[in-house]
């Protein structure tokens, strides 16, 4: 099969571009790692897990995520209501390439002095 030149590429046409367009953002692969390390995991447990995060901005990010099928939003009818956060198959299969990164980051990172 023949490389396609420079000049015929679309990087917006690429699986790269696609995975990368699922994670953007500063905060969503932060909560695919909290998950995959504590799922289920509430709003606020999750707010505080982030630390500066504002709710607006967690809120919107979960949102995009469920849209995405990367997570699964569990209410539970009680007083006061109770929403629990997990992986999908889709979102398990997508740590798979986060733990990649993980490893890269530990096997790579410096120490600090």
């Amino acid at each position: 099969m023949k490389k396609k030149s420079i000049e015929e590429a679309d990087f917006y046409d690429t699986g790269y571009s696609y995975t990368l367009s699922l994670i953007n953002g500063k905060y969503k692969p932060i909560i695919l790692y909290c998950l995959m390390e504590y799922e289920p995991v509430r709003f606020n447990e999750m707010r505080r897990y982030l630390k500066d995060v504002a709710d607006k901005t967690l809120s919107q990010h979960l949102k995009e995520l469920e849209a995405d099928q990367l997570i699964t939003r569990t209410v539970y009818a009680q007083i006061p209501p109770r929403v629990e956060y997990t992986l999908t198959k889709r979102g398990h299969s997508l740590v798979k390439v986060l733990d990649k990164l993980c490893d890269w980051g530990n096997a790579n990172r410096r120490t600090r002095s």
